[in-house]
């Protein structure tokens, strides 16, 4: 899976809520919850997507999650990237563009 090398941004289209420990997040089309697709994240998937703001890269969220679940900058770096290319192949991140 390949690094995310621009800073990732969440997909239009997701309504996300915190019940108990997780963190759901539930698609929603034409006003309408799509219940089959709902994804759960647990406290480090959810730290991370608090995070992506289409600003912080790969890297600045795994600088906020090493601080955060004390965890090597490398490790943390490596779950981010595995975690964005997760995301992205779910439909939660926005595409992202190339550059010139």
């Amino acid at each position: 899976m390949e690094p995310v090398t621009q800073p990732p941004r969440r997909s239009d289209g997701f309504v996300t809520r915190v019940v108990g420990d997780e963190m759901v997040i539930v698609p929603v089309r034409a006003g309408v919850a799509n219940l089959e697709a709902i994804f759960t994240m647990n406290s480090v998937g959810a730290s991370v997507w608090r995070r992506i703001d289409g600003l912080t890269t790969a890297q600045g969220l795994a600088d906020g999650l090493a601080q955060e679940f004390a965890v090597a900058p490398s490790e943390a770096l490596a779950d981010v990237n595995e975690f964005l290319g997760l995301l992205a192949a779910k439909g939660l991140l926005a595409a992202q563009q190339e550059r010139p």
